[in-house]
């Protein structure tokens, strides 16, 4: 599938594409790099990044890694580790199968800003229904 293919499939992702402005970067199976340009509405009332903003890219790139190409897979179990404020205008996420099992697959999500920033790190097991 290519990456516009992708990208209009996962438009149906409304919340993570029409509320949080996030876009497809690169997609094939088991890897996807998504992110979003930082605005006001994306910030919480002491003024950093709101969690579920990150939350909510990571489970994103996860969905377009773990089915692109792939038998349907849903996250079954989420872990969010918030490592550092972003300084950058922009955030970034990058899901890595780690390990793709016949029901199950365990993908970590790597998130950053534009300058290399370590915002936070996403670890979540899919189930895969086949």
């Amino acid at each position: 599938m290519d990456l516009e293919n992708i990208r209009s499939m996962f438009r149906a992702d409304r919340f993570a594409t029409d509320c949080l402005g996030a876009i497809v970067e690169d997609a094939r199976p088991g890897y996807a790099r998504c992110s979003f340009e930082i605005a006001p509405q994306h910030m919480n009332a002491v003024g950093g990044l709101m969690g579920g903003t990150l939350f909510t890219l990571a489970d994103f790139a996860f969905a377009i890694a773990s089915n692109v190409d792939q038998p349907p897979t849903v996250s079954i179990s989420s872990s969010i580790s918030f490592m550092g404020a972003a300084k950058g205008k922009k955030i970034i996420a990058e899901a890595n199968c780690q390990k793709s099992g016949r029901t199950t697959c365990t993908y970590l999500i790597h998130i950053t800003d534009e300058l290399g920033t370590a915002v936070a790190l996403v670890t979540i097991v899919g189930f895969i229904k086949r």
